[in-house]
C-alpha cells in the first residue's frame, strides 16, 4: 500500500506503518488527513513522546505510558484529554499517526 507519488512509506492493510523508522512530520500530517484529525500541539505532544518512547525501547508506548506523560499538563484529566485528541482510540490514530506498526 505504498504511495510513491507522495512521498509515503509502505503501510499495511490497515494503514500502518510497515517500518516505524521511515516515519517523518509529512507522513504524520497525512495519515491524520486520511483519519480527518487536525494536528494541533497537544496532537503533536502526544506523537512525539510515542516516537521518543519507540526510540528508547524500540516499542510502541502503551497508553497509559502516554496518560501518565499528559497527566504532567493536565493533572486528573491525562485519560480524557488523550481521547478527546484521538477520539477513535489510542492504537488506531495516536499510533498510526505517529508512525507504529499495526499491533
Amino acid at each position: 500500500m505504498a504511495n510513491a507519488a507522495m512521498g509515503m512509506p509502505a503501510r499495511d492493510a490497515e494503514g500502518y506503518l510497515v517500518e516505524p523508522e521511515q516515519w517523518r512530520e509529512d507522513v504524520a500530517r497525512e495519515l491524520a488527513r486520511e483519519l480527518e484529525l487536525v494536528l494541533e500541539d497537544d496532537h503533536w505532544e502526544v506523537i512525539r513522546f510515542i516516537r521518543e518512547f519507540y526510540a528508547y525501547c524500540q516499542l510502541t508506548a502503551e497508553a497509559r505510558f502516554v496518560i501518565r506523560h499528559l497527566e504532567e499538563r493536565y493533572p486528573g484529566a491525562g485519560r480524557k484529554r488523550l481521547f478527546d485528541l484521538f477520539p477513535y482510540g489510542y492504537l488506531s490514530q495516536a499510533c498510526k499517526v505517529a508512525g507504529m506498526r499495526q499491533p
